[in-house]
Order: C-alpha cells, then sequence, then structure tokens
C-alpha cells in the first residue's frame, strides 16, 4: 500500500470512527429528551390524575410548575456530572446519567394517582422529576463537550448540532408517541385514565438500549491527553478561575433558553389553550413545526462552520427583540392550524440562530480539563432561571388575564443576551479547543 493510499485509509476510517461516537451519542441524548418531555407532550391527559380540580389552566400550571421543578436541580446535575466527566470520563458520565433517567421514567409511569393515595402522589411525581432534573443537567454539559470534542475542527459547528438535532428529536418522539396513542390505539378517556403511563414506560426501555449502545463509545482524545496534565483541584474550583467565560455562558443561554422552550415545552399549551386549536391539529401543528426546527440545525450549523458563531448568535438576538411579539400576537389571533404552522416555522427560522451553535460556543470557551463542568454547570442554572419557568410565567400570566406580559417578558430576554453577542469574541476563532491546563 503507498503512503498516499495509507493515508486516505486512515483519514476513512477516523472520520467512521467519530460519525459512529457521534451517531451513538446523539442516540443516547436523544432519549434522554425523549423521557424527559414525556412529561410535557402527556401532561394534558395526566395533570387530573394527580391535581384536583375542575379548571384546565389551574391544573396545567400545576404540571408546569413540577416541570420546573425539574430544572431547578438541573445546576446540581450540571456540576455532578461535569465533575464525573472532567475527572473520570466523558464516556462514564454519559453511561450514568442515561441510567439515572431510565430510573426516573420507570418511577413515572408506576406512580399511584391521588385518588389513590393523596398527596403522596404529587410529591412523588415530583421527586420522579428531580430524578430526570439531575440526569438531564448532567446530560447537556457532558453531551456537548464529548461532541465537540470527537469532531474535527472544520466541522464542529455542524457536528455538535447534532446535540439539537436529537434535543428536539426527543421531544418529537414524545409528540409522534402521543399522536399515535391519541389518534390509533386509545381514546382520549382511556389516555387520562392510564395510556399516559406507556410512554413513561417506552422511555425506560430505550433508555435501557442506549445504555448498551454507550458502553461502546470510546473516550476523547481530548480527555485522554488531558488526563496526562497533573490534577490537583477539583473541576469547580477550577471553574472558578474563569469567571468571564462563566458569565458569557449565562449571557448568551438566558435569551435563547426561554425561547426554546417557549417554541417547544408551552407551544402545546398555547396552541391548546390560547389558540383554541382542537387536540388533533395542536398535536399535528407541534410536531411538524418539530420536525421543520429539527432540520435547521446541521444546516444552521454548517453555515457557522463559515461565517463564524457570533454572527448567527447575533441574527438570533436582533430577529427575536424585532419580531418576538408580532409573531406571537398573530399566533394568537389566528384559526387557522396551517397559518400557526408557518408562524411557528418563522419562529424557529430566528431561534435556530442560537440553538444549533449554542452547545459548541459554549464548549469552545473552556479548556478540556474543566470543560464538561463549565458548559454544564453555568447552562443548567441559566436554564433553570429562565428556561423551565418560561410555561409557568407564561400559564401564570394567563390566569392573571395579561397574557401578552409574556411576550414582553420574552423579548426582554432575548434583548439582553443580544447584548452578550454584540460585546463577545467568536468563539470559532479563539477556541479554547487543545487546551488542557
Amino acid at each position: 500500500m503507498t503512503t498516499a493510499a495509507r493515508d486516505d485509509h486512515l483519514d476513512i476510517a477516523d472520520v467512521e470512527r467519530r460519525v459512529k461516537a457521534i451517531f451513538i451519542g446523539s442516540v443516547g441524548n436523544l432519549v434522554e429528551w425523549y423521557d424527559f418531555y414525556a412529561y410535557a407532550a402527556f401532561a394534558l391527559y395526566f395533570a387530573g390524575s394527580f391535581f384536583p380540580g375542575n379548571d384546565p389552566v389551574v391544573q396545567q400550571l400545576n404540571a408546569a410548575v413540577l416541570f420546573a421543578i425539574g430544572f431547578i436541580v438541573r445546576p446540581i446535575g450540571g456540576w455532578l456530572f461535569g465533575h464525573l466527566a472532567d475527572s473520570y470520563g466523558r464516556r462514564n458520565a454519559l453511561m450514568l446519567s442515561v441510567m439515572l433517567m431510565c430510573f426516573g421514567s420507570l418511577m413515572i409511569a408506576a406512580l399511584p394517582t391521588y385518588q389513590t393515595i393523596g398527596i403522596a402522589a404529587p410529591i412523588l411525581l415530583g421527586l420522579a422529576r428531580i430524578i430526570q432534573g439531575l440526569s438531564l443537567g448532567g446530560e447537556y454539559g457532558t453531551s456537548a463537550t464529548y461532541l465537540t470534542e470527537v469532531a474535527d475542527e472544520k466541522h464542529r459547528g455542524f457536528y455538535s448540532s447534532f446535540q439539537y438535532v436529537t434535543l428536539i428529536g426527543g421531544q418529537l418522539c414524545a409528540i409522534v408517541v402521543l399522536l399515535l396513542l391519541q389518534q390509533v390505539f386509545l381514546t382520549g378517556d382511556e389516555l387520562r385514565a392510564w395510556g399516559w403511563r406507556i410512554p413513561f414506560v417506552i422511555g425506560a426501555l430505550l433508555a435501557i438500549v442506549a445504555l448498551l449502545m454507550r458502553r461502546n463509545l470510546h473516550e476523547t482524545d481530548e480527555f485522554v491527553a488531558a488526563k496526562a496534565v497533573a490534577r490537583r483541584e477539583s473541576s469547580l474550583k477550577a471553574l472558578l478561575k474563569y469567571p468571564r467565560e462563566v458569565a458569557l455562558v449565562v449571557g448568551l443561554t438566558m435569551g435563547g433558553t426561554t425561547a426554546f422552550y417557549t417554541y417547544t415545552t408551552y407551544m402545546q399549551k398555547f396552541l391548546k389553550l390560547s389558540v383554541g386549536l382542537n387536540d388533533l391539529q395542536t398535536t399535528l401543528v407541534t410536531a411538524s413545526s418539530l420536525v421543520f426546527a429539527l432540520f435547521l440545525q446541521p444546516i444552521y450549523g454548517a453555515i457557522s462552520d463559515r461565517i463564524g458563531r457570533k454572527t448567527l448568535l447575533i441574527a438570533f438576538g436582533v430577529a427575536g427583540t424585532l419580531f418576538t411579539i408580532p409573531l406571537l400576537d398573530a399566533l394568537q389571533a389566528t384559526q387557522s392550524a396551517f397559518t400557526a404552522f408557518l408562524l411557528i416555522a418563522g419562529a424557529w427560522l430566528i431561534v435556530a440562530g442560537y440553538t444549533s451553535i449554542n452547545a459548541v460556543v459554549k464548549a469552545e470557551l473552556f479548556p478540556t480539563k474543566v470543560r464538561a463542568t463549565g458548559v454544564g454547570l453555568p447552562y443548567a442554572l441559566t436554564v433553570s432561571i429562565f428556561g423551565g419557568t418560561a410555561e409557568s410565567i407564561a400559564l401564570y400570566f394567563k390566569t392573571m388575564g395579561h397574557e401578552r406580559w409574556f411576550y414582553y417578558y420574552l423579548t426582554g430576554v432575548i434583548a439582553a443576551s443580544l447584548l452578550v453577542y454584540l460585546l463577545m469574541r467568536d468563539t470559532k476563532h479563539t477556541s479554547a479547543m487543545g487546551r488542557h491546563e
């Protein structure tokens, strides 16, 4: 074999190794997000089983509060799993996080209702959400780090965008399961009585499959190289040396995460309770808009590899500040499911400027030895404050009769992040990848 042929063979083998690692890592990520979002997708059906009363808005608000609790503990998960990933390897942390998610899903699937055990039912439901929140808090930072580290330098934006492909894909899978149960297998009464447990059983089984697949993940070269450098301090203590980078993660995340959860978890309730679409229309519009969003991620990620990350972030910030209120006003006023889809698709053309590249931007801020903690902890803290509460804040304003206040809130948060985008350096050109200090 000639030298050129041998080099080509090694290049192909390297690409195959990277693609396989990204595929396995992404599948596990999809399963985790499916498990987490099954709660939001089926809340319309199980809320009455855990929260007594006749007002569906109040029941959804109570369910949304527990959804937010899952976010409150995510910073703990971000710190814990970030430390594990930075100290003992990305692979081990990824395996542990999916095991924890499996347990949380099984717990929800088996929970007795309020009629059976009273107030203990919503308490145990909250505990299950805490377990899932810990798992997901660790999953984001570790998987963002893993996907970024296994990608080659020229295609980091493209490869890392698959984190949000699978994140959105997880929610889409939850919606598809809902659609199948809703339209093919069960009646509405059956879904409310017991059918809502099915998606959590499916999620637990899928988590076991993801765990088996993650056993075959190889450790990233960056982590292996960093292990050769002596460690004398914990990941959290090391993170304190990067206050600017931590502040950047918080600032660039707050607007994007609030917008993301507005057009994902809250949008299903918004279409049902505010726009007035029926169950089938709500599910179809939600699912089709998620498919559209899913395909945007790698396109925007590839664009960032050519023009840089900062340009896309600024585009999201400017368009989000200018068009959020008109988009949501038009969406609330429409009576057409197709028009609703077009409006949400328009919103995703804006939001994808953040979602497609936020993982790689955060990973490029930190050196290897503290990367998983640096990505996971401040991100999880910001998502807990802004993303996880978006649905609760929107529903609270609705119960007050001032639903439009949320539109202004979302616009303000995006505008605050825009200031960060304008002032930050482009991480594509100032990346900390390869630094192991």
